[in-house]
């Protein structure tokens, strides 16, 4: 799960800069519009936990228990974000899914680790 930690963190820094261009789009679209539509403003949430999450799943990736953690919400923030506020910002559930993906593995991480210690300690 290391090398996973390590390319999921790349792979969210990277995305991090296509996210937020897009939104800073989304929100000009909606300004113009003038539609009463936050999904350029979630869209720069989604982005920032793309990229805290990134970076401490990077520096997490030995498993530690508080960087698994940290990992799940930040990117479980993201998710949540994206999900509920997309409006007409339809790629934002497509990150929102690359978040929870990344939630949902931190998780499988953090349990995997519980239990390598616990047979360590029998």
């Amino acid at each position: 799960m290391k090398i996973w930690r390590l390319v999921s963190g790349i792979l969210s820094i990277i995305l991090f800069a296509l996210v937020s261009l897009q939104s800073c789009a989304a929100g000009v679209v909606n300004s113009i519009e003038e539609n009463g539509q936050v999904s350029g403003s979630a869209g720069m949430v989604v982005s920032i936990m793309l990229l805290t999450g990134g970076i401490t799943s990077v520096v997490t990736r030995n498993g530690s228990k508080g960087g698994c953690i940290a990992t799940m919400v930040l990117y479980g923030i993201g998710a949540v974000c994206g999900y509920l506020m997309a409006g007409n910002f339809g790629d934002l559930y497509i990150w929102a899914t690359w978040c929870l993906v990344c939630a949902v593995l931190s998780f499988v991480t953090m349990r995997k680790n519980i239990s390598k210690n616990e047979e360590v300690e029998k």
